[in-house]
């Protein structure tokens, strides 16, 4: 995952947007080449077999969706305002639809969409979706998640199964969900089974253990039951390690085992993903504008236009953020320095990177904060305090190859 090659690009954006305007710099900058490059990496990694697509919870500003859609097989909403926003953005590309405590009146708009998949959560909301789909005359096509426990695949800090969570279905309620379709055969199509037990996974070797488990349970149950699926979709989850990006997950490794196990399988159900995280995270960039350095107590902190109600990541993920210094032409106030780096808020929390080593900085430095480009702007309290919101800069695909929509199978 290599976050550098983006940071000429982000230099001369910042360069642009300080030429150009008279207040300090607040922005975040998402370089659309770096994306699709690696967006298209993953999928050309990917075995046959396999679909990939892209959880919108993750970033879904128009301008990344359009990137990604000529390389993915479809997006993935959690709530009905994303279904919505992703039919509006990305018209005709297969959606699935997931999360807990659907609205019926979103279930409805579910039904209502072409190409769109449910993934269900419960016994409960199975038997909505049954009448739902029954008095709509419209048909469900459905996935049911299923919260299973897998041996010896240790946890992470954000478990999603294998334990309690609001999560999926235990495998005790799998004989009641499937005589429910049975029951609704006529509005009911079950096309598979979803599981996502972990986030922010970064073992390669975990995850095919994962996906190996998920594949034998399904030909099991489909044995015990009778029944016939095809399609196992696995999730998304893969970690990206903030402090060092080399130590995220390897793709490459993973879909190279993927590969090699599903040939000595000749397996014959189809493997979905569906990451957010590991696809956009590196493409975007939150760069601040440095107001003032000052001590206080024997430490330094440098106050910069924005914080944590713009940039959430490194108070929600518990680090010190990465970041780079933009050095301006202002001779610097300190040298060789450790130095905390904070925003405008009103709050002790408002940390960004705590005693930090800097080289030089300056009051009207720029500091540029890598790894912004999911789960950043979006997971934000961007109200709180009313400050003005970023600007927002995209920065164009270069390549030709990357505007070409992909013919997906």
């Amino acid at each position: 995952m290599n976050v550098d090659a983006s940071l000429p690009r982000v230099r001369e954006a910042i360069a642009g947007l300080r030429a150009s305007g008279a207040e300090p710099v607040c922005a975040y900058v998402y370089d659309l080449d770096a994306l699709a490059s690696h967006v298209r990496w993953m999928r050309e990694r990917l075995p046959d077999g396999c679909e990939l697509y892209y959880a919108a919870k993750a970033n879904a500003d128009e301008p990344i969706l359009r990137t990604l859609a000529p390389w993915v097989d479809g997006f993935e909403a959690a709530s009905g305002g994303e279904l919505r926003w992703l039919r509006q953005c990305q018209p005709g590309y297969p959606l699935l639809f997931g999360g807990p405590g659907k609205l019926d009146s979103e279930l409805l708009d579910a039904l209502a969409q072409p190409g769109c998949t449910l993934h269900v959560e419960s016994l409960g909301e199975l038997r909505r979706v049954a009448r739902i789909a029954e008095a709509s005359k419209r048909p469900a096509s459905i996935f049911l998640r299923m919260n299973i426990g897998i041996e010896g695949v240790g946890d992470t800090r954000l478990m999603m199964g294998g334990k309690p969570t609001p999560f999926g279905m235990d495998e005790s309620d799998l004989a009641a969900a499937l005589a429910i379709v049975r029951h609704h055969a006529s509005w009911l199509s079950l096309e598979g089974f979803h599981f996502h037990l972990m986030s922010h996974q970064r073992d390669a070797a975990v995850q095919l253990r994962l996906v190996q488990a998920y594949l034998d349970t399904v030909h099991r149950w489909q044995d015990i039951y009778g029944i016939t699926v095809q399609t196992v979709n696995a999730g998304g989850g893969f970690g990206v390690d903030y402090a060092d990006p080399s130590r995220s997950f390897d793709w490459a490794t993973f879909c190279d085992g993927l590969r090699t196990m599903l040939d000595e399988r000749k397996e014959t159900l189809r493997l979905r993903f569906e990451p957010g995280r590991y696809v956009s995270v590196a493409c975007g960039w939150y760069v601040m504008e440095v107001l003032d350095i000052k001590r206080s107590h024997g430490e330094l902190f440098a106050v910069a236009r924005g914080g944590t109600h713009h940039f959430r990541t490194p108070p929600a993920q518990g680090h010190d953020h990465p970041f780079v210094v933009l050095r301006g032409d202002a001779t610097p106030d300190i040298t060789e320095a450790t130095v905390t780096l904070v925003g405008q808020l009103c709050t002790p929390k408002d940390v960004l990177a705590r005693q930090q080593p800097v080289q030089a900085l300056a009051v009207g430095d720029c500091l540029a904060f890598p790894l912004a480009g999911a789960y950043a702007w979006n997971i934000s309290h961007q109200n709180f305090l009313m400050h003005h919101p970023p600007t927002m800069l995209y920065l164009p695909v270069r390549s030709s190859e990357s505007d070409t929509r992909r013919l997906v199978a």
